[in-house]
């Protein structure tokens, strides 16, 4: 007997999109990626790319996908040409003790000494070993695997609505990030701006350092750089703010106790922030077509990419 399988198109080229694209190329869908953006121009290139739940909704749905995409993570960290590595994760308070995430304890997540903290001028912390997804490689390492699987992306393609996908392709999968707010008219979306700035490795830093507390910093060390961040304001203004970066620089070489560096780039992300939570369900098009939406990520986008590329694979049946 032949199976005819569905012909899928993915709107969105961000990690959510090629991850979804990989999961359905890879069992036998014909599959299409559709994007204005690609690869590193996305916002999925501009994200500092830690596993770690954060800035997305709700934790009774994150936490299962965070966990899922945890272990699909870990097993990719086992093959260099992912771009997957395992780090320690270092999260600091400025006031007060932290708390450690309840998630985060059957991961071995323990107490920082406060000796430690003090150090980096924090008052708390905690440590854990958590995934890394250096962008510069994991974006490509996606796509040319979609590829592999028979995958094609398109890239430079605008669409007004979702019904101007092609009607030749059965399901549609909308992973469209903070786009899907015109895209579908969901303004329950809002743009969290973050701006990072690309700096050469710092020496010594072995370890990817987290504060949330205003004002947010992160320094996370990559195979051939280093991130620094960062912010998480409600805004959509695409354009790096100078005096942003300079603040970010200066906040980071301080707590690493350095001199302050060459910035070689500045990137600026808009993380789709769904105030009542991720939107992971089957909905249908005008045209009677399936549509399957799987955005509002927030700050979770590569922390949740393989959990709920798993549900929506499992919605399709």
């Amino acid at each position: 007997m032949i199976v005819v399988m569905d012909r899928v198109a993915v709107a969105g080229a961000g990690v959510s999109g090629l991850t979804c694209g990989v999961s359905f190329a890879e069992r036998g869908y014909p599959t299409a990626i559709f994007a204005e953006e690609t690869g590193r121009q996305t916002t999925s290139g501009a994200a500092g790319a830690l596993w770690f739940p954060y800035d997305a909704m709700p934790p009774e749905k994150v936490i299962p996908w965070a966990l899922q995409t945890f272990d699909t993570l870990v097993d990719l960290a086992r093959v260099p040409a992912s771009g997957v590595s395992m780090i320690e994760l270092r999260q600091f308070s400025r006031s007060g003790k932290i708390q450690i995430p309840d998630w985060a304890i059957p991961l071995g997540a323990c107490v920082i000494p406060s000796k430690v903290a003090e150090s980096r001028a924090f008052t708390s912390g905690f440590s854990v070993i958590i995934p890394l997804m250096d962008t510069t490689i994991y974006l490509d390492y996606l796509a040319d695997r979609f590829v592999a699987a028979g995958g094609e992306i398109n890239a430079n393609v605008h669409f007004e609505k979702l019904e101007d996908v092609d009607s030749k392709f059965d399901l549609v999968i909308n992973c469209a990030g903070i786009g899907a707010r015109e895209l579908v008219q969901d303004f329950e979306l809002e743009p969290h701006r973050g701006q990072v700035a690309i700096i050469s490795k710092v020496d010594n830093l072995s370890c990817a350092i987290v504060c949330d507390d205003p004002p947010l910093m992160y320094a996370i060390p990559r195979r051939n750089d280093c991130v620094f961040g960062g912010t998480n304001d409600l805004s959509d203004n695409l354009a790096p703010d100078p005096a942003t970066t300079d603040r970010i620089v200066a906040e980071c070489s301080r707590v690493l106790h350095i001199d302050k560096p060459r910035v070689h780039a500045e990137r600026v992300g808009l993380r789709p922030y769904r105030k009542s939570g991720v939107r992971l369900e089957r909905d249908r098009l005008r045209d009677g077509r399936t549509v399957i939406h799987n955005y509002g990520h927030g700050g979770s986008g590569f922390t949740l990419s393989w959990g709920c590329a798993g549900d929506v694979a499992r919605i399709v049946g």
